[in-house]
């Protein structure tokens, strides 16, 4: 797992060792940040269930003024700081379940990658409460099994975009 681009581009990440991680491949995350290019420099990003961390990395790494980070599972937070150590970056790294983080939160972003485990019903309790902690203007962007249809009020989808067995669905108000 490698950095694709921006200032930490080449790095390599510490590999996953986790069954419980299902990390957005190179190419999937590439797809994303190049579509997000113009928006991302200087935006507040929260990546949630961040398993790795190697999407918010990415979001540093191409200009994102901040990224925090918030996992449930103690593994998937130890490899997201280390990860970061590999880069240099301080980001803030929080233990907490998903929910709970989203329900409690008093800051707000401009981006949020919502990546939860596949089939586990967390989709459809996190997005009615995303509009909380989305700046105006701002996006959310959904990774998902293909196969997978969801309600995403109060957002509209405004582009979607197939590889393989995921897709990304990007949401606005």
């Amino acid at each position: 797992m490698r950095i694709v681009a921006g200032k930490f581009k080449g790095r390599r990440l510490e590999e996953n060792k986790y069954e419980h991680i299902r990390p957005t491949t190179d190419k999937v995350r590439e797809a994303l940040f190049v579509k997000l290019q113009f928006f991302l420099p200087d935006k507040d990003v929260l990546d949630l269930f961040c398993g790795t961390g190697a999407m918010g990395i990415e979001a540093l790494s191409r200009g994102a003024n901040s990224v925090i980070f918030v996992d449930k599972d103690a593994r998937s937070v130890a490899l997201t700081k280390q990860n970061l150590k590999i880069v240099g970056s301080d980001a803030k790294v929080v233990k907490c379940d998903a929910v709970k983080f989203v329900e409690v939160c008093k800051v707000k972003f401009d981006l949020i990658l919502l990546d939860p485990p596949y089939k586990s019903g967390l989709y459809e309790k996190i997005i009615p409460l995303l509009p909380n902690i989305l700046k105006e203007g701002g996006v959310v962007v959904c990774e998902h099994d293909s196969k997978d249809v969801f309600n995403y009020s109060p957002f509209s989808v405004y582009d979607e975009k197939r590889y393989g067995n995921i897709t990304l669905t990007y949401l606005e108000i």
